[in-house]
């Protein structure tokens, strides 16, 4: 746990274009301060997938500023829960780390009512994440 006992959660997959980012924003605008919240990927792509940034922004999270970033040794062992997300093999394993697997759709080359649809999965489970590290 980061400052004074916040829980770290770290959202990982393959590009961090997509589903991590989502997550991120959704956790950290429910979080409201409450949990320190990261995403990277194992194979960052160049920028934020144009659809999730449309679909955020119906909701009112702006991630236009978003860049996809590498997933680092340090940014993994800092973190308290480590949720991946289609990453398989190329994510790696820290000993002492909570992990979730979220087995969720990759929201690359699908329709904004796609991306939609899963935005909504991630937003139930980041809810119930929060649920589980905040009283």
């Amino acid at each position: 746990m980061t400052e004074i006992g916040t829980p770290e959660v770290l959202f990982v997959c393959i590009h961090n274009a997509g589903r991590s980012q989502m997550a991120a924003a959704l956790l950290d605008h429910y979080a409201d301060g409450r949990v320190q919240v990261r995403s990277a990927g194992s194979a960052p792509a160049e920028e934020v997938n144009p659809a999730v940034l449309r679909v955020m922004a119906e909701i009112g999270l702006d991630l236009a500023n978003e860049t996809p970033k590498r997933l680092s040794d340090a940014s993994a062992e800092e973190a308290d829960v480590i949720v991946t997300m289609g990453c398989g093999d190329a994510c790696p394993v820290f000993p002492g780390k909570r992990y979730l697997d979220w087995q969720l759709d990759d929201p690359a080359g699908q329709d904004d009512a796609t991306v939609r649809k899963i935005r909504d999965e991630i937003d139930g489970r980041v809810r119930g994440l929060l649920a589980e590290l905040v009283d």
